[in-house]
Protein backbone atom coordinates (compact mmCIF):
# COMPACT_ATOMS: atom_id res chain seq x y z
CA UNK A 1 0.00 0.00 0.00
CA UNK A 2 0.85 3.35 -0.77
CA UNK A 3 -0.72 5.99 1.35
CA UNK A 4 0.40 9.22 1.39
CA UNK A 5 0.92 9.89 4.96
CA UNK A 6 1.34 7.40 7.57
CA UNK A 7 -2.75 7.50 8.79
CA UNK A 8 -4.01 6.76 4.99
CA UNK A 9 -1.03 3.90 4.52
CA UNK A 10 -2.11 2.40 7.86
CA UNK A 11 -5.94 2.82 7.39
CA UNK A 12 -5.61 1.06 3.77
CA UNK A 13 -3.26 -1.54 5.01
CA UNK A 14 -6.28 -2.50 7.75
CA UNK A 15 -9.09 -2.15 4.89
CA UNK A 16 -7.18 -4.56 2.76
CA UNK A 17 -6.42 -6.85 5.39
CA UNK A 18 -10.37 -7.02 6.40
CA UNK A 19 -11.30 -7.46 2.49
CA UNK A 20 -8.96 -10.31 2.15
CA UNK A 21 -9.45 -11.70 5.87
CA UNK A 22 -7.29 -14.51 5.04
CA UNK A 23 -4.30 -15.40 7.96
CA UNK A 24 -2.06 -16.00 5.59
CA UNK A 25 -2.75 -12.22 3.78
CA UNK A 26 0.63 -10.22 4.16
CA UNK A 27 0.42 -6.54 3.31
CA UNK A 28 3.11 -4.69 1.40
CA UNK A 29 4.25 -1.43 2.25
CA UNK A 30 7.47 0.21 1.07
CA UNK A 31 10.58 1.42 2.96
CA UNK A 32 10.57 4.34 2.85
CA UNK A 33 11.19 6.82 5.64
CA UNK A 34 7.31 7.54 5.75
CA UNK A 35 7.09 4.08 5.52
CA UNK A 36 8.36 3.10 8.86
CA UNK A 37 6.00 4.22 11.49
CA UNK A 38 2.96 2.86 9.19
CA UNK A 39 4.96 -1.09 9.66
CA UNK A 40 5.25 -0.56 12.75
CA UNK A 41 1.45 0.57 13.20
CA UNK A 42 0.28 -2.44 10.90
CA UNK A 43 2.27 -4.87 12.82
CA UNK A 44 0.73 -3.56 16.00
CA UNK A 45 -2.32 -4.41 15.04
CA UNK A 46 -2.00 -7.63 14.55
CA UNK A 47 -1.57 -7.61 10.06
CA UNK A 48 1.23 -9.32 8.78
CA UNK A 49 3.34 -7.12 6.74
CA UNK A 50 6.14 -7.63 3.09
CA UNK A 51 8.52 -5.06 3.70
CA UNK A 52 9.65 -4.18 0.14
CA UNK A 53 11.97 -2.04 -1.87
CA UNK A 54 14.53 -2.06 0.51
CA UNK A 55 17.51 -1.23 -0.94
CA UNK A 56 20.16 0.11 1.98
CA UNK A 57 22.11 -1.77 4.55
CA UNK A 58 20.62 1.53 6.99
CA UNK A 59 17.23 1.40 5.68
CA UNK A 60 17.00 -2.48 6.10
CA UNK A 61 18.34 -1.89 9.61
CA UNK A 62 15.55 0.59 10.31
CA UNK A 63 13.10 -2.02 8.84
CA UNK A 64 14.19 -4.72 11.48
CA UNK A 65 13.62 -2.07 14.23
CA UNK A 66 9.78 -1.05 12.86
CA UNK A 67 8.98 -4.61 13.07
CA UNK A 68 10.17 -5.22 16.33
CA UNK A 69 8.71 -2.21 17.70
CA UNK A 70 5.47 -3.28 16.14
CA UNK A 71 5.58 -6.38 18.10
CA UNK A 72 5.89 -4.68 21.33
CA UNK A 73 2.89 -2.74 20.71
CA UNK A 74 1.00 -6.50 19.64
CA UNK A 75 2.46 -7.82 22.78
CA UNK A 76 1.29 -4.97 25.09
CA UNK A 77 -2.10 -4.94 23.29
CA UNK A 78 -2.45 -8.59 24.42
CA UNK A 79 -2.16 -9.86 20.84
CA UNK A 80 -0.57 -13.20 20.05
CA UNK A 81 2.78 -12.71 18.17
CA UNK A 82 2.57 -16.13 16.79
CA UNK A 83 -0.15 -15.19 14.03
CA UNK A 84 2.24 -12.14 12.65
CA UNK A 85 4.75 -12.84 10.49
CA UNK A 86 7.27 -10.72 7.95
CA UNK A 87 9.46 -10.46 5.29
CA UNK A 88 11.42 -7.60 4.36
CA UNK A 89 12.38 -7.58 0.84
CA UNK A 90 16.24 -6.68 0.06
CA UNK A 91 16.15 -5.85 -3.64
CA UNK A 92 19.40 -7.33 -5.62
CA UNK A 93 19.74 -6.89 -9.11
CA UNK A 94 18.93 -3.54 -9.51
CA UNK A 95 21.86 -2.60 -7.36
CA UNK A 96 24.57 -4.07 -9.69
CA UNK A 97 22.86 -2.54 -12.60
CA UNK A 98 23.25 0.99 -11.40
CA UNK A 99 26.95 0.46 -9.99
CA UNK A 100 27.87 -1.73 -13.34
CA UNK A 101 26.50 0.93 -15.58
CA UNK A 102 28.66 3.61 -13.65
CA UNK A 103 31.71 0.85 -13.59
CA UNK A 104 31.58 0.65 -17.39
CA UNK A 105 31.88 4.16 -17.73
CA UNK A 106 35.06 4.37 -15.09
CA UNK A 107 36.18 1.72 -17.61
CA UNK A 108 39.79 0.84 -15.82
CA UNK A 109 40.80 -2.34 -15.10
CA UNK A 110 39.93 -2.29 -11.12
CA UNK A 111 36.22 -0.86 -12.19
CA UNK A 112 35.64 -3.60 -14.34
CA UNK A 113 36.81 -6.05 -12.06
CA UNK A 114 33.85 -4.77 -9.72
CA UNK A 115 31.25 -5.45 -11.70
CA UNK A 116 28.62 -8.16 -10.64
CA UNK A 117 30.33 -7.69 -7.10
CA UNK A 118 28.05 -4.83 -5.30
CA UNK A 119 24.99 -6.55 -5.19
CA UNK A 120 26.08 -9.89 -3.30
CA UNK A 121 28.34 -7.91 -0.66
CA UNK A 122 25.18 -5.58 -0.06
CA UNK A 123 22.62 -8.23 0.35
CA UNK A 124 25.61 -10.84 2.36
CA UNK A 125 25.95 -7.71 4.67
CA UNK A 126 22.09 -7.12 5.04
CA UNK A 127 22.31 -11.11 6.26
CA UNK A 128 24.44 -10.29 8.47
CA UNK A 129 22.57 -7.04 10.45
CA UNK A 130 19.54 -10.18 10.20
CA UNK A 131 21.98 -12.17 11.88
CA UNK A 132 23.06 -9.65 14.70
CA UNK A 133 19.04 -8.03 15.80
CA UNK A 134 17.44 -11.87 15.90
CA UNK A 135 20.41 -12.62 18.49
CA UNK A 136 19.64 -9.66 20.37
CA UNK A 137 18.62 -9.11 23.89
CA UNK A 138 15.53 -6.82 22.25
CA UNK A 139 14.17 -9.80 20.35
CA UNK A 140 14.36 -13.25 22.97
CA UNK A 141 11.89 -11.01 24.70
CA UNK A 142 9.81 -11.45 21.56
CA UNK A 143 10.61 -14.74 20.50
CA UNK A 144 10.18 -16.38 24.42
CA UNK A 145 6.12 -14.44 23.24
CA UNK A 146 6.23 -16.99 19.91
CA UNK A 147 6.91 -14.27 17.90
CA UNK A 148 8.35 -15.41 14.29
CA UNK A 149 11.80 -13.54 13.13
CA UNK A 150 11.22 -11.35 9.84
CA UNK A 151 12.43 -13.27 7.62
CA UNK A 152 14.99 -11.45 4.71
CA UNK A 153 13.36 -11.85 1.38
CA UNK A 154 15.83 -11.70 -1.85
CA UNK A 155 13.89 -9.45 -4.21
CA UNK A 156 14.64 -8.83 -8.11
CA UNK A 157 17.08 -12.03 -8.27
CA UNK A 158 16.69 -12.16 -12.27
CA UNK A 159 19.98 -11.29 -14.14
CA UNK A 160 20.03 -8.07 -16.07
CA UNK A 161 23.65 -8.92 -17.40
CA UNK A 162 23.61 -11.34 -19.82
CA UNK A 163 27.25 -11.88 -19.14
CA UNK A 164 26.40 -13.37 -15.36
CA UNK A 165 25.08 -16.83 -14.92
CA UNK A 166 21.36 -16.81 -14.95
CA UNK A 167 20.86 -18.37 -11.63
CA UNK A 168 23.81 -15.94 -9.87
CA UNK A 169 21.20 -14.30 -7.43
CA UNK A 170 20.08 -17.81 -6.34
CA UNK A 171 22.88 -19.88 -6.38
CA UNK A 172 25.02 -17.35 -4.45
CA UNK A 173 22.73 -16.13 -1.44
CA UNK A 174 21.33 -19.47 0.22
CA UNK A 175 21.17 -18.67 3.83
CA UNK A 176 19.02 -20.20 6.76
CA UNK A 177 15.87 -18.55 7.30
CA UNK A 178 15.41 -16.19 4.08
CA UNK A 179 12.99 -16.41 0.87
CA UNK A 180 13.73 -15.84 -3.05
CA UNK A 181 11.12 -14.51 -5.35
CA UNK A 182 11.97 -15.59 -8.86
CA UNK A 183 11.07 -14.89 -11.94
CA UNK A 184 9.67 -17.38 -13.90
CA UNK A 185 12.54 -17.70 -15.98
CA UNK A 186 14.96 -17.57 -13.30
CA UNK A 187 12.58 -20.23 -11.22
CA UNK A 188 13.35 -22.39 -14.15
CA UNK A 189 17.05 -22.07 -14.87
CA UNK A 190 17.72 -22.70 -11.13
CA UNK A 191 15.32 -26.13 -11.14
CA UNK A 192 17.18 -27.00 -14.38
CA UNK A 193 20.55 -26.04 -13.68
CA UNK A 194 21.16 -24.23 -10.21
CA UNK A 195 23.82 -24.81 -8.39
CA UNK A 196 22.96 -24.95 -4.86
CA UNK A 197 25.91 -25.83 -2.80
CA UNK A 198 24.21 -24.58 0.82
CA UNK A 199 25.28 -21.30 3.51
CA UNK A 200 26.76 -18.97 0.30
CA UNK A 201 26.49 -16.01 2.59
CA UNK A 202 27.43 -16.33 6.26
CA UNK A 203 31.08 -16.91 5.27
CA UNK A 204 31.59 -13.84 2.97
CA UNK A 205 30.85 -10.79 4.60
CA UNK A 206 34.91 -9.75 5.11
CA UNK A 207 34.99 -10.24 0.99
CA UNK A 208 31.57 -8.20 1.37
CA UNK A 209 32.45 -5.13 2.72
CA UNK A 210 36.18 -4.77 0.93
CA UNK A 211 34.06 -5.37 -2.60
CA UNK A 212 32.01 -2.04 -1.26
CA UNK A 213 34.94 -0.17 -0.06
CA UNK A 214 36.56 -0.61 -3.29
CA UNK A 215 33.63 0.62 -5.15
CA UNK A 216 33.40 3.82 -3.15
CA UNK A 217 37.01 4.38 -3.69
CA UNK A 218 36.24 4.83 -7.30
CA UNK A 219 33.74 7.66 -6.52
CA UNK A 220 30.91 5.58 -6.41
CA UNK A 221 28.81 6.85 -3.83
CA UNK A 222 26.40 3.86 -1.83
CA UNK A 223 24.11 6.06 -0.39
CA UNK A 224 23.66 8.60 -3.46
CA UNK A 225 22.93 5.00 -5.11
CA UNK A 226 20.72 3.64 -2.72
CA UNK A 227 18.61 6.68 -2.27
CA UNK A 228 18.18 7.21 -6.60
CA UNK A 229 17.22 3.28 -6.74
CA UNK A 230 14.68 3.75 -3.55
CA UNK A 231 13.19 6.76 -5.20
CA UNK A 232 12.72 4.85 -8.84
CA UNK A 233 11.46 1.89 -7.11
CA UNK A 234 8.55 3.71 -5.61
CA UNK A 235 7.71 5.44 -8.51
CA UNK A 236 7.72 2.00 -10.76
CA UNK A 237 5.43 0.39 -7.68
CA UNK A 238 2.91 3.28 -7.85
CA UNK A 239 2.49 2.70 -11.94
CA UNK A 240 2.05 -1.04 -11.45
CA UNK A 241 -0.79 -0.89 -8.54
CA UNK A 242 -2.19 1.71 -10.68
CA UNK A 243 -2.09 -0.81 -13.86
CA UNK A 244 -3.54 -3.44 -11.73
CA UNK A 245 -6.69 -1.26 -10.67
CA UNK A 246 -6.96 -0.46 -13.78
CA UNK A 247 -6.76 -4.15 -14.94
CA UNK A 248 -9.05 -4.95 -12.20
CA UNK A 249 -11.95 -2.67 -12.95
CA UNK A 250 -11.98 -2.99 -16.52
CA UNK A 251 -12.42 -6.82 -16.39
CA UNK A 252 -15.29 -6.11 -13.57
CA UNK A 253 -16.84 -3.73 -16.06
CA UNK A 254 -16.72 -6.13 -19.14
CA UNK A 255 -18.57 -8.68 -17.09
CA UNK A 256 -21.33 -6.47 -16.28
CA UNK A 257 -19.81 -6.12 -12.32
CA UNK A 258 -20.13 -2.69 -10.39
CA UNK A 259 -16.14 -1.65 -9.42
CA UNK A 260 -17.52 0.49 -6.80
Amino acid sequence: VFGRTVTATVAEARQLAWLVDRPNVMIKIPATKAGLPAITEVIGAGISVNVTLIFSLERYREVMDAYVAGLEKAQAAGIDLSGIHSVASFFVSRVDSEIDKRLTLLGTDEALALKGRAALANARLAYEAYEHVFAGARWQALGGARANRQRPLWASTGVKDPAYKDTLYVDELVAPGTVNTMPEATLNAVADHGDIQGDTVTGGYAQARADLAAVERLGIAYDEVVRQLEDEGVAKFEVAWQELLDAVTKSLNSEGVDAE
